[in-house]
């Protein structure tokens, strides 16, 4: 195998394995890579694997057989109309670029719909509605010179 790039080196060994396999030189045998030593995989007997009867049981064993509380929907959430998110984002004259977006990603780490779940969805996607139009309302204001009168 010297003088020859790696890649060739490869290129040979799949041959050369190949050419094993074809004359029935295998010795591999289940749970056995071919082509590898022996202490980069492991080898296992065909006994070894689990029967799907002893994984069907060790899943019921470890699943939860008590049901858990229905999710209650915080009070936060049953907030919806436009001035209770804004009384709530609490929007200044003085906001900048940069607190509007920290205002944002705040209020997103607490109402994002996929961040909650599903029989809070709907209260949540329409509470980042609301507050995405009022931080885009405020960046517009920045964004605009006021026109001297």
């Amino acid at each position: 195998m010297f003088g020859i790039s790696f890649f060739q080196s490869v290129l040979q060994r799949l041959r050369d394995e190949q050419d094993a396999e074809m004359l029935g030189e295998a010795t591999g045998g289940p749970g056995t890579v071919i082509g590898t030593t022996s202490g980069f995989v492991p080898e296992t007997s065909s006994g070894t694997a689990a029967t799907y009867t002893t994984v069907q049981r060790a899943y019921c064993e470890l699943t939860p057989t008590e049901s858990p509380a229905p999710f209650a929907i915080p009070d936060f959430l049953k907030r919806i109309s436009l001035a209770e998110v804004a009384s709530e984002l609490a929007l200044g004259e003085a906001e900048t670029a940069l607190t509007l977006a920290a205002r944002r990603r705040r209020f997103a780490a607490a109402n994002h719909p996929d961040r909650l779940p599903a029989e809070a969805r709907l209260n949540a996607t329409l509470r980042m509605k609301l507050a995405n139009m009022l931080i885009d309302e405020a960046f517009r204001r920045i964004k605009k010179p006021s026109m001297p009168k």
